[in-house]
């Protein structure tokens, strides 16, 4: 950002990869030198375009946001280009999801180049992580983009998590953990709710991708969840532990937990993979993580 000298200091540095904001970095003579020594340690650059450092609209500029983006992210790249660099990423990152999405459409229609997905400044993480996923789901779906961040007040690690459930929920990974966990309505004979969220907790960690299923009642349940490949389906005072909607066992709602994991062992095991009990994250009577202390599955606040 704004000095150019800065991207040279980040190359001796040897980064292994470089971000230039052409709204921010007007020197050209100084962009050339970055990309001449750039190429010359075969690192790749991104040209990073962000809405709020685009400038002001000049007098007569009758062109939308979305487009003022898409230019300067084009002008940027003929500079590379001139100099003989194509081991560019491109992004066009915007707050507004309209204003992101129709600047990613336009530049996917007009450059080679990977695209590098993402909604700037889009907040805190449930926020964020719902403003994310409206603008990157609607391109993603379309075929449109190589690499994504979810941008969050928050941990990186959060970042990462709600990346990957971004594109678990559009198939496009299979990692770890996807919870499937109805709301809670009339039917749940279970506390639902902290239930779901111990059991998101305890298996945070799966080694290999597996959906999970934690159902209010034991009518529904296991139908409606069916295609899981392991779950809780709660009943009063106990629960049932169901495989692809099929029941294999029924503990107190105290033990339902243990009995998850359990069973989780047993399919770990059957396909050749350690058991993952042992391992699994345990949480405090708060909710917390914590070593060596677990709270008891469906246990009322």
């Amino acid at each position: 950002h704004f000095d150019y000298r800065l991207a040279l200091m980040a190359l001796d540095a040897k980064v292994h990869k470089l971000r230039l904001n052409p709204g921010n970095i007007h020197n050209k003579d100084g962009v050339r030198e970055v990309v001449k020594r750039a190429k010359e340690q075969k690192t790749p650059i991104r040209i990073g375009v962000n809405h709020g450092s685009i400038g002001d609209r000049q007098p007569g500029d009758i062109r939308d946001e979305a487009q003022r983006m898409v230019d300067l992210a084009l002008s940027e790249i003929r500079i590379l280009e001139d100099l003989d660099f194509d081991d560019i990423v491109v992004s066009v990152k915007a707050f507004e999801v309209p204003v992101m999405i129709a600047a990613y459409r336009r530049l996917a229609k007009a450059v080679p180049y990977p695209l590098h997905l993402g909604v700037t400044e889009a907040g805190t993480a449930l926020a964020g992580s719902i403003r994310s996923a409206a603008g990157m789901s609607v391109l993603l779906y379309e075929g449109i983009g190589d690499t994504i961040r979810v941008s969050l007040s928050e941990d990186p690690v959060v970042e990462v998590k709600a990346g990957f459930d971004l594109l678990k929920s559009l198939g496009l990974r299979d990692q770890g953990l996807t919870l499937v966990a109805c709301p809670s309505c009339g039917r749940a004979d279970i506390d639902l709710i902290p239930l779901a969220k111990v059991a998101e907790e305890r298996l945070r960690a799966l080694p290999v991708p597996m959906k999970v299923a934690v159902m209010g009642c034991e009518v529904n349940g296991p139908g409606e969840a069916k295609d899981a490949d392991v779950g809780i389906a709660g009943g009063v005072g106990k629960g049932a532990i169901f495989r692809k909607g099929k029941i294999v066992g029924t503990f107190p709602e105290d033990k339902l937990m243990d009995g998850l994991l359990a069973e989780i062992d047993k399919i770990l095991i059957e396909n050749g993979k350690e058991p993952y009990s042992q391992k699994a994250p345990k949480l405090s009577h708060e909710g917390q993580l914590t070593p060596g202390r677990s709270v008891p599955a469906g246990q009322r606040s």
